[in-house]
């Protein structure tokens, strides 16, 4: 299959991306790694009548580390950060996610702000990215925002942006000493969108008790979805195998996932539940990996 026509523009800087989206609106789509964008316009699932590629915009390149946190631009390849040793050290549930994404050949290309926006609810991102609270920097001709992971993706392969926006960049903020993060999925095959994923997140207080807990599924509703009875259930407690066997239940009981050609219900619902314990249980082994 090849596209249906449009015109091809390449700014080099970004108030000229702005200017384009403007102008254009719904009819334009945005170019980065392609790596979703090409094979729907392939398809005919996608026919803009204009592609606006920003891989020109040098402004829009790169990644930091500071004690703030994680600045993503939106033209940072997947493998550029997944191969760093220092997001590897201070966000390690990132680096799992990245790994787990598609395959190398489609992380060299791939950006992350482009998988957010992409907003794939089967995809690692969206979930790692709520469960680390990141903020999404949002701009148009003329105003900018700041949206939260939470906040950003509404239905499957629809998020927050509106017409004329653009996600410039991702802000996540720095883990606590005492904060640490797993990322679990089940696939058919190595690369495969999840059948079910699960980002856990949480801390220890100086009592030994689990706090600040965020369990984001991907793959079994619209959008990734906040486990909160869930991470009501195991916060203040010391995560013993008692409490991983009950919350393991509760969220078989609870949850409701989504049904397709890939996977009953049933079948997400209960392996929802056994890789939910299983992250806990991972969080439990990293505290005492730190504190030998």
């Amino acid at each position: 299959m090849k596209p249906s026509q449009f015109a091809y523009h390449a700014p080099t800087e970004l108030e000229e991306v702005l200017d384009l989206l403007a102008q254009y609106g719904d009819d334009a789509k945005v170019l980065a790694g392609g790596q979703s964008l090409m094979p729907m316009m392939n398809f005919r699932l996608l026919s803009p009548a204009h592609i606006v590629d920003i891989n020109r915009v040098s402004s829009l390149a790169g990644f930091s580390l500071s004690d703030a946190g994680l600045f993503i631009g939106a033209l940072a390849r997947h493998r550029e950060v997944e191969v760093s040793p220092e997001v590897e050290l201070a966000f390690p549930i990132l680096h799992e996610g990245l790994t787990n994404v598609a395959h190398v050949q489609i992380r060299n290309r791939g950006t992350i702000c482009g998988s957010l926006a992409h907003a794939d609810s089967a995809a690692e991102l969206p979930s790692i990215m709520m469960a680390l609270d990141a903020r999404l920097n949002i701009r148009s001709k003329g105003s900018e925002r700041v949206a939260l992971a939470e906040d950003f993706f509404r239905f499957h392969l629809t998020s927050d942006l509106g017409p004329g926006e653009l996600l410039v960049s991702v802000d996540i903020p720095a883990m606590s000493k005492n904060a640490f993060g797993v990322f679990e999925e089940i696939t058919r095959r190595k690369g495969d969108f999840a059948l079910v994923g699960v980002a856990v997140v949480g801390s220890w207080d100086e009592n030994g008790k689990f706090q600040e807990c965020r369990i984001v599924c991907s793959g079994v509703a619209p959008t990734p979805l906040r486990l909160r009875e869930a991470e009501n259930f195991v916060t203040g407690t010391d995560l013993s195998e008692a409490v991983l066997v009950a919350v393991q239940q509760l969220v078989m009981e609870s949850l409701v996932p989504t049904e397709d050609i890939h996977s009953s219900a049933e079948y997400r619902k209960k392996v929802t539940g056994v890789i939910v314990r299983r992250g806990l249980a991972r969080l439990t082994g990293q505290r005492r990996v730190q504190n030998v």
